[in-house]
């Protein structure tokens, strides 16, 4: 209750927060396809893309195999809008390759999205849209990373979302574990990423011009690792075991609330109230975890679930509430800004996750528009001018947080065009 009266009186101070629109400021051009996780107008939300809608796992599929990847969203405007899609091939760094669309795609390049069902008994409307790829009038030829771009009307220029996503093959053996840095200093607040290459193609006339490994930590691609060079190569073997390069921040375990139901308070909510037709959800105030003590809480490394407990078709049945983040923080830091980041944000910092410095509140706070489900988030320090969030700041970092880490091999034989991607690794710093 104190913290309820403690917001209202926020309120009087600083206007009324109930009023809050998205915050439009990063669509100022539509019309540039950028090749990442990005939605180009402010009604799409709720993206999910991956093979299996259950488990959360990364948009990567096999080649030449039944796995297929499950693509939904929502669109908050409520109507229906004529979708289609095709995808783009990509090299290692997320550049268009250099093929065309008959290299890489076997059937029509455009396919239209014709799974759309009207959101029910919620108080903001919305139009849920699904579909599912490759698919028979679709095949992927080629191994990979691609960008898939959805767009309205049937032209490309109408960008409404894109989305990465990569296709392997098992081309190469990959095999490597999680463990504390070899440099002591390091060793109880980072985790080490050692990995071997084992190939036996003639393929491959010169590894260390030709594999290039990635390493991403949960689903960022803003501190990934890439293009290291093998430290050692003994019969087809390549062994990557730096001290120091393949070493990230452990962080801790991500922080969660629970919206699947709004009819009361779960364990990190603090009040739910219903005003002008919407609902928001204020979570209880935050802290500063960066020298607090590990502690061993079960997360689902930063992703997000969409679920609705109280209906019986989450997809248009869950509803969308504000949800009013707070970190309590004695001053304002400079240099940068504080992010709510996660999955929800698309692993991105941007004018829409960017947390506001409150003086009066004595902390920063945020209000993201979520549809129901269940949540992962942290928060970060992106320094002015730089790319790579920190999660420091506010998280702190130990050796002992659970993560997952993705190594991803990619191979470009001498005279090829683009990248391969040959093989993919799940690595976790608990699971040997």
């Amino acid at each position: 209750m104190k913290l309820l009266i403690s917001f209202l009186t926020s309120i009087l101070l600083n206007g009324n927060l109930f009023a809050a629109q998205p915050d439009t400021s990063d669509y100022y051009n539509n019309n540039i396809l950028r090749y990442e996780d990005r939605n180009y107008r402010p009604s799409i939300s709720s993206v999910v893309l991956t093979p299996d809608q259950a488990s959360m796992l990364p948009p990567i599929i096999l080649l030449n195999s039944t796995e297929v990847l499950h693509l939904s969203f929502d669109d908050l405007d409520g109507d229906f809008k004529s979708l289609y899609y095709t995808v783009i091939h990509c090299n290692a760094e997320w550049e268009p390759s250099n093929v065309g669309n008959m290299d890489y795609i076997d059937g029509f390049p455009e396919q239209q999205i014709t799974q759309y069902s009207f959101s029910r008994n919620t108080l903001q409307h919305y139009t849920h849209y699904n579909t599912v790829f490759p698919n028979e009038q679709f095949k992927l030829l080629l191994s990979g990373n691609y960008i898939l771009k959805v767009y309205e009307d049937n032209d490309q220029e109408k960008l409404v979302l894109t989305r990465r996503f990569m296709v392997y093959e098992n081309k190469v053996t990959l095999t490597g574990d999680v463990h504390a840095p070899t440099i002591v200093s390091d060793r109880n607040y980072k985790q080490e990423v050692d990995f071997t290459v084992t190939y036996s193609t003639d393929e491959v006339t010169n590894p260390f011009k030709e594999i290039y490994p990635v390493i991403m930590q949960n689903g960022r691609w803003d501190n990934a690792v890439k293009g290291i060079q093998p430290q050692f190569l003994m019969n087809r073997e390549l062994r990557y075991d730096y001290e120091d390069i393949n070493v990230f921040k452990g962080g801790k375990e991500y922080r969660w609330f629970d919206t699947r139901t709004l009819r009361l308070n779960t364990e990190r909510v603090d009040s739910i109230v219903k005003d002008s037709g919407q609902y928001h959800v204020f979570l209880l105030h935050d802290e500063r975890r960066t020298f607090k003590r590990y502690m061993n809480n079960p997360d689902i490394n930063g992703k997000f679930l969409i679920r609705n407990q109280d209906g019986t078709d989450s997809d248009i049945e869950a509803e969308y509430c504000w949800v009013h983040f707070f970190l309590p923080w004695d001053l304002q830091v400079s240099g940068g800004n504080m992010y709510v980041f996660g999955g929800m944000t698309d692993w991105q910092c941007t004018s829409k996750n960017k947390m506001k410095y409150n003086p009066e509140r004595r902390g920063y706070e945020a209000t993201l528009y979520l549809k129901q489900g269940y949540y992962n988030y942290e928060y970060v320090f992106l320094k002015d001018k730089e790319t790579v969030a920190d999660n420091y700041v506010a998280e702190g970092m130990n050796q002992e947080t659970e993560n997952d880490y993705w190594v991803m091999i990619y191979f470009r034989p001498v005279g090829a065009r683009t990248d391969q991607l040959v093989a993919v690794k799940r690595l976790n710093s608990r699971l040997r």
